[in-house]
């Protein structure tokens, strides 16, 4: 499947793709969270039939039905097969001292054994996030590790 990405200056990014029964869906991601969800008209590809207007926990809820935590559903796959180890995703909360630093200030590996194996924002995972990559409060970090490093890590991003 083809997905075409376009940027829109000032507004964000959209993601069109056409469906194995040929309709074609894309999805605006705007800066600030909200996303638009578009359905093209058949007759005419570039006109849409109906949009509709998902503030960011609405996105979120959309993407889970349609399956947006496979990362964690097979991370939790991957548990099952590998005795000792844990998976868990932890939000950053308001007041972390993380908001707004780095993955690499956090120190997570280091610091507690745990790998950060995602990072999921406004309902889109980002896999494998770099060290320069800042958290933000409600950011899911996905972590993998021995319990004890998984609740570690919670703890250094509640507490520094």
């Amino acid at each position: 499947m083809d997905l075409e990405e376009t940027k829109l200056p000032g507004v964000g990014l959209r993601h069109d793709f056409t469906t194995a029964r040929g309709r074609r869906i894309g999805v605006v991601s705007q800066r600030g969270g909200d996303r638009e969800l578009l359905l093209y008209s058949q007759d005419d590809p570039d006109a849409c039939h109906a949009v509709v207007d998902l503030d960011p926990d609405e996105a979120e809820v959309l993407a889970e039905l349609l399956g947006q935590p496979r990362v964690v559903e097979r991370l939790a796959r991957l548990r099952e097969q590998v005795e000792g180890l844990a998976t868990e995703g932890i939000y950053v909360e308001p007041g972390s001292p993380f908001d707004g630093r780095t993955l690499g200030d956090a120190a997570i590996r280091s610091r507690t054994g745990a790998s950060v194996v995602a990072l999921v924002r406004a309902g889109e995972v980002l896999p494998s996030p770099a060290p320069s990559q800042r958290f933000q409060a409600g950011d899911k970090v996905v972590v993998v590790g021995t319990q004890e490093g998984v609740r570690a890590t919670a703890d250094v991003l509640a507490n520094g």
